[in-house]
């Protein structure tokens, strides 16, 4: 990860991390998306968590109620761990960046910084 790139919370369609380089001062269009799209997936695994909990509390629950459950837990675990990376970089960058080598605008990379 190069500094002042930002991990994005989606992949390239074969899977490779995409990374925004941002203007913290003014986020843009792509920094407020991908804002609103970290908080749908934190709230999506919220909701994997309780139906999650509900699926393993049931002891009628079938194999493929539980299979189902557990995909999505890994689904909406995979999420969270890359919003955390993504969080965990920029606060480290946060205590570093003194804010003057800023760049002005907003850059899009795919693959690997």
């Amino acid at each position: 990860m190069m500094t002042g790139l930002r991990l994005l919370p989606w992949t390239t369609p074969d899977g490779k991390p995409c990374y925004l380089d941002q203007d913290t001062a003014h986020p843009g269009v792509l920094s407020l998306l991908a804002d609103s799209v970290e908080a749908s997936q934190l709230g999506s695994a919220e909701q994997v968590l309780a139906g999650s909990r509900a699926v393993l509390q049931d002891p009628a629950a079938g194999e493929r109620a539980v299979r189902f459950a557990l995909t999505r837990a890994a689904e909406s675990l995979e999420d969270v761990l890359r919003i955390a990376d993504s969080r965990g970089q920029r606060i480290g960058e946060a205590d570093t960046d003194t804010g003057a080598d800023a760049e002005v605008g907003a850059e899009v990379r795919y693959g690997a910084p």
